[in-house]
């Protein structure tokens, strides 16, 4: 077949079934396809039949794009047991609060405009006064995450000076981003005190010198040490700062608002206890367990606020419109507890009773009885937060397995879910795939789509 046969790349592109291509990835991105398309048919010899017709060209093109551009932000249904994954997207956002968002995106809004004075206002105002009334702070601010946090009052308060911090803290987040490198960057000196696995109130005394700046606490989210170990509590080392009139800073990282104990879970510290222990600043996170949007949230003193607020860095740092409203929606949705848990995705998730997920289960493993040699059961399985929160820790949760007679076949169904629209992720383990019930939401579109596979 000739190659003058070939439809036009414009022709392809006005395709039917091409324009949903279009729609999806963008014109130049497809246009680049079809041209890479037809020139490896031309320098591969011979013309199949279907490269003259310009319909049959768009599973092609979404293949190769797939292949070589990669998937973008594709909507998947986590199903991991890691209700907060960090490479799924961390929080989800609650319908309703996303509206504040979408508002925020689509239309002029008081940003920093003073209806009162018609003059400018302040961009972080109505967020400052919930993070207020929740933490009882006397100030606070907003950057992008919990790491630009941590840098800002770094190279706020300790630029050019000492830090100590007990060598059982020197954490390392998500990434392979690291205390000590953030401390580098913010422009201080780390001062080690203590060991791995053991600090005491006079490893702190001895490190404070003229050049100390802060002392700094760093809650191991992402880890616990255990055995032959102890450390110096908040309460002793803001006494220690504070005798030697230096502030108490605590990175609390993970940060929840409401006592997470009632989901099962360990307490973990909240930013009001916090304070109450002595701390003079708080940084955490917005989502996690906050169960908001990604931000760095900075709450205490307010002369060590207004520092930080001065600080050129700030700018660089701030949060867009968009993320200011679904961080005060979230932080709104916060004021009634009772209601927080129907309106916060993560506390609604930790919520969940067990009769829903066994539910659940029973619908998901309907949905995969006809997989060919498949031995599908429902088992008692324990989800976990994740992105760093809560280490070894897990609530009650119910999971269809799905076992084969050899683990290629194994791979290949893992794959098989993967390669849904929209993509069904699990974990392997035990020589089995675990599809977590927990986070199987909405329930009724993931069965549509697991009996897409039979």
């Amino acid at each position: 077949m000739s190659f003058r046969r070939l439809p036009s790349v414009d022709r392809v592109l006005t395709d039917p079934a091409t324009r949903a291509v279009v729609r999806e990835w963008g014109l130049r991105t497809v246009k680049q396809a079809v041209q890479a398309l037809q020139g490896d048919l031309r320098s591969g010899g011979a013309m199949p039949p279907w490269a003259a017709d310009a319909g049959s060209y768009a599973t092609r093109i979404e293949t190769r794009l797939r292949r070589d551009v990669g998937h973008g932000y594709e909507r998947v249904f986590n199903l991991t047991g890691t209700i907060v994954h960090t490479n799924l997207g961390r929080s989800l956002l609650g319908a309703d609060l996303a509206k504040a968002a979408l508002r925020a995106a689509t239309t002029p809004v008081t940003l920093e405009y003073d209806l009162r004075s018609g003059q400018r206002g302040d961009r972080e105002g109505i967020v400052v006064h919930r993070l207020r009334l929740l933490t009882g702070a006397e100030h606070a601010t907003v950057v992008n995450n919990n790491a630009a946090a941590v840098l800002l009052v770094l190279n706020t308060l300790a630029l050019g000076q000492t830090v100590p911090v007990a060598r059982g803290e020197l954490i390392e987040i998500g990434g392979s981003f690291r205390l000590p490198e953030v401390m580098q960057r913010a422009g201080c000196e780390l001062r080690e005190v203590g060991t791995t696995n053991r600090t005491h109130p006079a490893d702190y005394e001895r490190a404070i010198d003229d050049r100390t700046a802060l002392l700094l606490k760093a809650h191991t989210s992402n880890y616990r040490v255990h055995g032959f170990a102890s450390e110096v509590s908040l309460r002793e080392m803001a006494a220690i700062a504070h005798r030697r009139d230096l502030p108490a800073y605590m990175d609390a990282g993970s940060g929840a608002l409401i006592d997470l104990s009632r989901f099962g879970l360990p307490r973990e510290p909240m930013p009001s206890e916090l304070l109450d222990a002595g701390a003079d600043l708080v940084t955490f996170s917005g989502d996690k367990l906050l169960g908001g949007v990604q931000a760095g949230i900075v709450v205490g003193r307010r002369d060590l606020i207004e520092r930080i607020n001065a600080n050129p860095m700030k700018r660089a740092l701030r949060l867009d419109k968009v993320a200011l409203a679904l961080l005060d929606a979230t932080l709104q949705a916060y004021e009634d507890e009772a209601a927080a848990i129907e309106r916060i995705p993560l506390l609604e998730t930790l919520a969940l009773p067990l009769a829903e997920l066994d539910r659940r289960a029973a619908l998901v493993a309907e949905a995969l009885r006809d997989v060919e040699a498949a031995r599908v059961v429902v088992e008692h399985a324990r989800a976990q937060v994740g992105s760093g929160a809560m280490p070894g820790e897990s609530i009650p949760s119910r999971a269809v397995t799905v076992a084969f007679p050899n683990g290629k076949r194994l791979r290949e169904f893992e794959a098989a879910l993967r390669g849904l629209r929209p993509a069904v992720i699990g974990r392997i383990a035990s020589n089995r795939l675990w599809l977590d019930m927990r986070t199987a939401t909405p329930i009724e579109e993931l069965v549509e789509t697991l009996e897409g596979l039979t």
